[in-house]
Formats: C-alpha cells, sequence, structure tokens
C-alpha cells in the first residue's frame, strides 16, 4: 500500500479518538513507568497516553513515515520530552523494556496471527502489567462489504487482486477471550465488550471519505486514477442506497469496535 495520509486520517479526528478514550478509561493503572502507543498513527492517542501518565516515558510506533512525521509535530520533544516516536512493525515489535502499558488503538486489525501476537505482547509486559486494545469489528457492515462487492467486479478484480487477504479476520470475543484468559490467570483480570458507534455524517460522500483514510485504501491504493475514480464512483453509489437519509438529512454509520483489556498478574 501507499504511506497513509495523516490529513485524510484526522478529517474525522474526533470520531476517530473517541473509542480511543473509551479504551484508556476502563485501563485501571494508576500509575506507569513505561507505555507504548503500538500503532499510534498521527499521534492523538499518544496524546491521551501522556495526559494520562504525565511521569510515565510514552513511546509511539507507526510504520507510516508520514504518520510519524505528523505524530512528531503533534507532540515536539520541547513540550513533550518524555515522549517519543519510533518506526516499527507491530508484527515484529520487541520492547527492549517490558511496558506497564501496551495500548494498540485501531491498528491490531492490521497485523495478522492474532493466535501468537497477542499472547506474545501480554507476555512482554511487566508484571501487573495492562494491554489495552480496540480494533474496528465491522467487516460485515455495508461500507466493508460494499469495498469487497465492488472489487469482485470485473472492471477491477485483476487490479486489486485478491481482496480477502486486505485485512485480518478477527477472532470475536469468544475467541479472545479463550486465547487470553488462561495467560491472565486467576490473579490477573480480562474485560472484553463490543460497542457500536453511531456517526451522524453528512452524505454519502462524506462516509467515503471517511473510510478513504482506513479501510478502503488497500482497495483503491493499486488502481490506476482511471480505475480508482470509476470504483470510487460506483462504491459511493452503493453506499448511498445502503445509508439512507435519516429525518434531518444525516446518513447514519454504524461503526462497531472490539475492545480487550488484559492485566497481566502481578
Amino acid at each position: 500500500m501507499a504511506d497513509w495520509n495523516p490529513a485524510l486520517y484526522t478529517r474525522y479526528e474526533d470520531e476517530r479518538t473517541r473509542p480511543a478514550r473509551d479504551l484508556l478509561a476502563r485501563v485501571g493503572l494508576q500509575s506507569a513507568r513505561l507505555a507504548v502507543d503500538l500503532g499510534c498513527g498521527p499521534g492523538n492517542s499518544t496524546e491521551l497516553l501522556a495526559e494520562r501518565f504525565p511521569s510515565a516515558a510514552v513511546i509511539g510506533t507507526d510504520n507510516s513515515p508520514s504518520m510519524i512525521e505528523s505524530a512528531r509535530e503533534r507532540l515536539p520533544e520541547a513540550r513533550f520530552p518524555k515522549v517519543r516516536f519510533e518506526l516499527s512493525d507491530i508484527a515484529r515489535w520487541q520492547p527492549q523494556t517490558p511496558p506497564d502499558l501496551i495500548y494498540a488503538n485501531a491498528s491490531l486489525q492490521w497485523v495478522p496471527a492474532h493466535e501468537t501476537l497477542l499472547p506474545r505482547l501480554l507476555q512482554s509486559l511487566a508484571p501487573g502489567g495492562v494491554l489495552a486494545i480496540q480494533m474496528p469489528d465491522n467487516r460485515d457492515e455495508p461500507t466493508h462489504r460494499l469495498m469487497r462487492e465492488v472489487a469482485a467486479e470485473p472492471t477491477w478484480a485483476a487490479a486489486i487482486g485478491d481482496y480477502t487477504r486486505l485485512r485480518t479476520e478477527l477472532l470475536g470475543l469468544q475467541g479472545y477471550y479463550d486465547l487470553l484468559a488462561p495467560l491472565v490467570g486467576a490473579a490477573g483480570s480480562l474485560d472484553i465488550w463490543r460497542t457500536a458507534y453511531q456517526h451522524p455524517m453528512d452524505s454519502a460522500h462524506a462516509i467515503v471519505e471517511w473510510v478513504r483514510g482506513t479501510g478502503l485504501r488497500p482497495f483503491i491504493d493499486p488502481l490506476s486514477p482511471e480505475l480508482r475514480e470509476s470504483y470510487l464512483a460506483e462504491y459511493e453509489r452503493r453506499v448511498d442506497a445502503a445509508y439512507p437519509a435519516r429525518s434531518d438529512g444525516k446518513r447514519l454509520l454504524a461503526f462497531p469496535r472490539l475492545f480487550i483489556v488484559a492485566t497481566r498478574k502481578a
């Protein structure tokens, strides 16, 4: 894929940051020496960690140079001397020092092999540390179902390729519970829940612009300018039909998200 576009991603920053706040609110740590933001993006979630744990060293990691650059501009060292950012791939990331908090807001859905990834992250924590994860769980929502349906059409199928591999399939509430509960043990804690946010959007085009910053990228990045334009036009036409105007003229975008807060036994 092409590099991420921080300006497009932050166009709906308030809506994107709301689940990040909700996730952090369920983290029971009173203090932290080291907190890591995996997949920090433009730094909006990292800023939450720095505010919550002002005495902690905070590391934001991302595999996108443009996102890291945007995060450093948002949280300059002069104002946030305990915050630093670094390029890394979550699939291979290993902490040099066991963190008290590993926080991953809307990033792990891009990383495969959760059956091994999440246990590794949990076991890399300091004793009593917390693994806090939020992931979009919207593969079956019209926005994402329509991405795949349009991608399967002959006009775009050859250029896009195997769209079934463009995003990691989540394990579900029960799957993540069964995976992590034995590792947490009776002395730790495991909190898993699913919430569907409802975002009023001005138009079908606004919904398309929202997903262009994230889930739609793997579908349109391989396309030529002409194919991209036609794909987006057809996709928006179908989104317009799938999300009819409500009583105030807005389109109501349902956005389910899955949350995990696992505390390693002290």
